[in-house]
């Protein structure tokens, strides 16, 4: 038969449509079902009145025996039963036909009528789970009162014709018929009534399964009943049927189990890809509602047959518990005094990541009174736990059954189930977290620059109009350096916060690198963008108490607009923000440090791309090429060698100032070969000079990148091995503030180009460090006076004392001290009253290409010998 009681139990679910975070059935249908179910209860009391009076009790000594022994069937018959699932409802397919054909050919009516009822009904009453006893009870007798009046009549029918089991036969068969046909009148009524035609063959397969029962109890019956030792067969055809049965119940489970546990699994991947949809402005990573999670517990409370499921989940970074409800909804007072803490609730204290049982008989006051406050009889209680918390937990209350409660399979399931959804959680837990961290800045919780550009793109897609801001926080550097990077790191976390307070929290805010930050205003006019501008540098600008500190900072805005219309080339995010950043140094020369970007202004980063993508073929083409200054020794005036330095004639643009281009190719890793190719004919010129007969230096200057490699003194001591050419005869010229950017790792690369031979320079003496203690921390055999400082002797006394200074300074350290700048003779006179080696400026000459210089040296030099009869140049009045 189709058992009644599991269907209504399952009314939340009757709907074809997910149920909402509590499912409850519409209120004027559960009034109807009110009626509905007096009277079902009606009709079945008036059927067993009507087929009593019309079946009068006889009494038999045997009945004793055949009472108790018919109410132990239909409790057996319960107990053996077959669970499947018919349009989300579940049906529960029993053997009650097997002991109801035994009654119809054994005991009268009433007996029969009371073994089920006391099977059916006390067993719920008895665990207080017995939720709709009108209905079932009015089914009941109808099942019973119905078969007999069918069967009585039919034999009355065929009395002389055919076999007296035939009408018993027939009455058994229209129990499960009632059953079903009641069962979806109620489903009906409870607004999840199926088609006719799924209908029409539940009530065929129903009939199948009732006419296999009831041809297996009435087999037993007559072999039973004429065959010697008959109920030996019987017992043994029983227990083989049973062992088939329990196997049979055991894959089917198993197979049911196994589809919960991938739709659970599959449920918590679909609610975590919310998460994953693109970043969210700051905070920690986005968790989806607690309504995404009512798949999950409404297939868990499928699986376990259960009136209710209560997911408690710690969904919310603070560690508040939220709390969704499948089946049943909660009472009132359950409702009013749910935890806000798992710790909170006896039911919920759970050690461990076992399931934990709770019935109303046998726990303690404080559990017995947490369930009543559910209003559940029964549950069980299993943690969530993640690999390094507690996620929540998981209750299922009251199984739907008619007097079977939560068994051994129920509690492993639900082990199973709650250990899957525990690392279903931590999963998506991890992957959020990963996916926050990929798009926004550790330091500062802002937006990175990958996750501004996701957001910004994602709103210019939908045709927004959107202003890109920039925001450069100056002396962020110099407190680096003065004080340390974690001074620094307070500095740019206090100023994102002050940016963040003042935007709110609508418009996206990013950090883009060290002291850069970036703002994307939606729907802004361009003179409110610079509103916004001015008052962001009015609030970065405020004083930084660091410790026992106060640090002034000032900065720079550049921002831009987006073009009109949707998907225009001038609209990607990576152009808006190279835009911006050209506005934003623009914006370091002008008044108020605020500018926005011009097209004129794309002009001058064009040009600079330009120059970094077409240097390398420059270098292979001849259009760069090297000139050199020649530097005289003091007094004697003796063309000591030159230095080497680099001019670009660029077909479109013409001769290049080094200071346009050098710190571009710099800045974009193309220094190492820039050096390479000065030094390599800087060699070649040494190299011809010696073969004359000229003993020569040259210098080179050298970047900060050179100074980190660590493979380049190897390619020096290379280079000088091939062209056979002395290491002094060549310099390298280095500043200080080149050295001092990251000593750990230049210091090294200069021992050992000293080690080599190779003569080293510090050039541009006096801007920098400029102090003793980092003087004779170089290895350095030479300093050069910064050209400044030399055009101001004849004007100002204390770039005289300044040069005065640093030749005694270099003297006092045995270097070679070099001026350059050098450009009348006052000057030149000077610097030889000073005790100054080498000069270098206009007044010798300005650099020369090499055809030049070799035409200058013939012209203004003379040949004489040396003091160790080399030959020397002089330079000539």
């Amino acid at each position: 038969m189709i058992e009644r009681h599991r269907s209504l139990e399952s009314q939340t679910a009757l709907d074809a449509s997910r149920p909402p975070v509590r499912a409850e059935v519409d209120p004027v249908r559960r009034r109807i079902f009110t009626f509905f179910s007096l009277a079902v209860l009606v009709a079945g009391v008036a059927a067993s009145a009507v087929t009593s009076a019309w079946l009068p009790f006889q009494y038999n000594s045997n009945l004793l025996l055949i009472g108790p022994l018919l109410a132990m069937g239909f409790l057996l018959a319960e107990q053996l039963t077959i669970d499947v699932d018919v349009k989300r409802v579940g049906w529960t397919i029993s053997f009650t036909e097997i002991p109801l054909i035994l009654g119809l050919l054994t005991a009268p009516f009433e007996v029969v009528l009371a073994a089920n009822l006391l099977a059916g009904l006390g067993a719920q009453v008895g665990r207080r789970a017995a939720t709709h006893v009108a209905y079932n009870a009015g089914v009941m007798c109808l099942e019973i009162a119905v078969p007999f009046a069918v069967a009585h009549a039919v034999n009355q029918a065929i009395v002389g014709i055919g076999p007296d089991w035939f009408g018993p036969v027939v009455g058994t068969l229209t129990s499960p018929l009632i059953s079903c046909g009641f069962a979806l009148a109620a489903l009906h009524v409870l607004g999840g009534a199926m088609r006719v035609s799924a209908g029409a063959r539940l009530a065929v397969n129903t009939l199948a399964v009732g006419l296999l029962n009831t041809s297996v109890g009435l087999i037993s019956y007559e072999v039973a009943r004429s065959t010697l030792w008959g109920w030996l067969l019987v017992a043994l055809v029983a227990v083989a049927v049973l062992g088939l049965y329990r196997a049979y119940s055991g894959l089917l489970r198993e197979q049911r189990d196994l589809e919960a546990l991938s739709d659970v699994s599959l449920s918590v991947a679909r609610s975590g890809q919310a998460t994953a949809r693109g970043p969210s402005d700051g905070g920690e990573a986005a968790e989806v509602s607690v309504t995404e999670w009512e798949p999950v517990a409404e297939r868990i409370r499928e699986q376990l047959n259960a009136s209710r499921v209560v997911l408690r989940l710690r969904l919310d970074p603070s560690g508040e518990v939220s709390t969704l409800v499948a089946g049943d909804p909660l009472p009132e007072a359950a409702e009013q005094a749910a935890p806000s803490a798992l710790r909170d609730d006896p039911l919920l204290q759970l050690p461990g990541s076992h399931v934990r049982s709770f019935r109303t008989l046998e726990a303690p006051e404080e559990v017995r009174r947490a369930l009543r406050q559910r209003g559940a009889y029964e549950s069980l209680v299993v943690p969530l736990r993640g690999a390094s918390q507690l996620l929540g937990a998981v209750e299922a209350h009251d199984r739907v059954s008619r007097w079977r409660g939560f068994g051994r399979a129920d509690v492993r399931l639900l082990h199973t189930l709650a250990s899957h959804l525990a690392t279903a959680m931590d999963n998506r837990r991890l992957l959020a977290r990963l996916r926050h961290d990929a798009y926004h800045d550790p330091l500062t919780g802002l937006l990175n620059r990958t996750g501004f550009r996701e957001m910004a793109a994602e709103e210019l897609r939908n045709g927004r109009t959107a202003v890109v801001l920039r925001m450069d926080l100056d002396v962020l550097t110099t407190v680096s350096e003065a004080l340390g990077y974690t001074w620094g790191d307070r500095m740019v976390v206090a100023a994102g916060r002050r940016m963040r307070e003042a935007l709110g929290t609508d418009a996206p805010l990013a950090r883009l690198e060290a002291n850069a930050f970036a703002v994307l205003l939606l729907d802004h006019s361009e003179d409110e963008a610079h509103e916004v501008a001015k008052h962001l540098r009015e609030v970065i600008a405020e004083p930084y108490p660091l410790d026992k500190l106060v640090v002034e900072a000032a900065g720079v805005a550049g921002y831009v607009s987006s073009a009109p219309g949707d998907g225009e080339p001038e609209n990607d995010v990576d152009t808006l923000l190279q835009r911006a950043d050209v506005a934003v140094r623009a914006a370091r020369n002008g008044e108020d440090g605020v500018r926005q970007y011009a097209p004129a202004m794309g002009q001058v980063f064009l040009r600079r791309f330009q120059l970094v993508t077409q240097f390398r073929q420059a270098l292979d083409s001849g259009q760069v090429e090297v000139h050199y200054q020649p530097k005289v020794s003091l007094p004697e005036r003796q063309v000591v060698g030159a230095e080497a330095l680099v001019r670009w004639s660029h077909p479109e643009y013409g001769r290049l100032d080094p200071d346009e281009f050098i710190p571009v190719v710099e800045a974009t890793g193309l220094v190492d070969a820039l050096t390479s190719f000065v030094m390599e004919c800087a060699l070649v010129k040494v190299r011809k000079w010696l073969d004359r007969g000229l003993r020569m230096s040259v210098a080179v200057n050298l970047s900060v990148r050179n100074l980190a490699d660590e493979s380049f003194p190897d390619r020096v001591a290379e280079a000088l091995g091939r062209h056979d050419i002395p290491p002094e005869l060549l310099t390298f010229e280095l500043t200080e503030s080149s050295v001092m950017e990251d000593p750990e790792r230049s210091m090294p690369v200069l021992r050992r180009l000293h080690a080599l031979g190779v003569v080293l320079a510090v050039d541009d003496f006096g801007t920098g460090y400029s102090s003793l203690a980092y003087l004779r921390q170089l290895p350095v055999d030479e300093v050069k006076i910064d050209k400044s400082f030399v055009l101001g002797m004849g004007t100002d006394l204390g770039d005289m004392a300044v040069v005065r200074s640093i030749v005694e300074l270099g003297h006092s350290l045995e270097l070679v001290v070099v001026a350059e700048g050098v450009e009348d003779d006052a000057a030149r006179d000077q610097l030889v009253a000073m005790g100054c080696d080498i000069a270098q400026g206009y007044l010798i000459s300005r650099p020369l290409s090499e055809d030049r210089l070799e035409a200058w040296l013939q012209a203004r030099t003379v040949r004489r010998r040396g003091p160790r009869s080399e030959t020397v140049l002089t330079l000539v009045h």
